[in-house]
C-alpha cells in the first residue's frame, strides 16, 4: 500500500506554488483593466494636480504658484456664487425629484400597463439631453413663443417671469428641467426596490392592524432605504456636475443664477485659458463631492436597513 512518502511532489502542488500560479493568472486577466484605469484616471488626475499648482495658458513656460490658484479661486466671488448656486440646485432637484420618483413607483407598483408606465416615464432619461434642453428652452421662453408663459396669461391672466433671464428663478427653471430629464430613472429604480420587498411582510403589517400609511412608513421605507440612500448619492453627484442642459438651454455668460462650478471650470479652461485656476476649481469640486458623500455614507449607517 502507498504511503505519503511514496507519493511524488508532482501530484500535489505545494499551497505555496498554487498561489503563485494563480496569482499569475488574476494579474494577467487584471491587466488590461489596471492599464486603463493607470491612463485614463490616475494620469490624468496626477496631471491636474500638478496643473493646479501652476499658471499656464496652455503655451509656452509654466510658472508655479503652489496652493495660489486654491486660495484665489476660494476667495473669488464669482466662483463663490457657483459654489452657491450648484447647492442650491442640488436642495432643489434631490429632495423633489426622488420624492416624487417615489410617489411614483408607489402609485404604478403592482398595477396593471405597469411595464407601458415604465416605458413612458423613461423615454425622457434616453433622450438627448440638447434636444431636452431645446425644448424646454421653448416651453420657458419669455416672449409670445413661451409656452408656459402664454398658457399662464391665457388661463389665469397673470404674467409668468424670465425663468431664463431672471437670475432670481434660473435655478428653478434649471432644476425643474432636470427634475423632468431624470424622473424616469428614478422612478424605474424605486419600483426594482419595491418588487424586492417580501409581500408576506407588508401582509403581516395589514393584519395587525396597520394601515396604508403606517406600513408605508414603518416597512415600506426601512426597506428600501438601501435603494433610497443609492440614488441619493447618485443624484447629488450628478447635481454638483450639472453643466450640458444648462449650457443649451441658456447662456451662463449672460446670467449669473445659472453659473455652476463645471461652468467657472469650462469658463476658466476654454474661454479665459487659465488651465491652472480651472484644473484648481475641478479639484475643490472633487474634494466638495467627495465630502458630502463621505458624509452621505456616515449617515448611512443610522438610516439604512440591510436586513429584510
Amino acid at each position: 500500500m502507498a504511503t505519503i512518502a511514496d507519493v511524488s511532489p508532482r501530484a500535489v502542488p505545494a499551497p505555496r506554488r498554487v498561489r503563485t500560479r494563480d496569482g499569475w493568472w488574476a494579474a494577467f486577466f487584471l491587466a488590461p483593466q489596471l492599464a486603463a484605469l493607470v491612463v485614463f484616471l490616475v494620469v490624468p488626475l496626477g496631471f491636474a494636480v500638478v496643473l493646479a499648482m501652476v499658471q499656464w495658458d496652455g503655451f509656452g513656460q509654466k510658472t508655479w504658484v503652489g496652493f495660489g490658484n486654491f486660495a484665489a479661486q476660494l476667495t473669488d466671488p464669482g466662483f463663490l456664487r457657483a459654489v452657491w448656486n450648484t447647492v442650491k440646485l442640488a436642495l432643489l432637484t434631490v429632495p423633489i425629484g426622488l420624492g416624487l420618483a417615489l410617489a411614483i413607483a408607489v402609485a404604478l407598483n403592482n398595477i396593471k400597463g405597469s411595464d407601458v408606465y415604465r416605458v413612458l416615464y423613461f423615454l425622457p432619461v434616453v433622450t438627448s439631453s440638447v434636444a431636452v434642453a431645446l425644448m424646454w428652452q421653448i416651453i420657458l421662453a419669455d416672449d409670445d413663443n413661451g409656452v408656459l408663459n402664454a398658457s399662464l396669461r391665457r388661463w389665469f391672466g397673470v404674467s409668468g417671469p424670465d425663468w431664463l433671464g431672471d437670475p432670481g428663478w434660473v435655478i428653478v427653471a434649471i432644476a425643474v428641467v432636470t427634475i423632468w430629464s431624470s424622473l424616469g430613472l428614478n422612478v424605474v429604480i424605486f419600483l426594482a426596490g419595491l418588487q424586492t420587498i417580501p409581500p408576506q411582510i407588508l401582509e403581516a403589517a395589514r393584519i395587525d392592524g396597520a394601515g396604508a400609511w403606517r406600513t408605508f412608513r414603518s416597512v415600506t421605507l426601512p426597506l428600501l432605504s438601501p435603494t433610497i440612500f443609492f440614488s441619493t448619492v447618485v443624484a447629488v453627484i450628478s447635481s454638483f456636475q450639472a453643466f450640458d442642459q444648462i449650457y443649451v438651454l441658456l447662456d451662463p455668460k449672460d446670467n449669473v443664477g445659472a453659473q455652476t462650478i463645471v461652468y467657472q471650470v469650462y469658463k476658466l479652461g476654454f474661454k479665459d485659458f487659465q488651465f491652472g485656476m480651472s484644473s484648481a476649481a475641478a479639484l475643490i469640486l472633487l474634494v466638495l463631492t467627495l465630502l458630502v458623500t463621505l458624509v452621505q455614507f456616515a449617515a448611512q449607517k443610522r438610516l439604512v436597513h440591510y436586513d429584510s
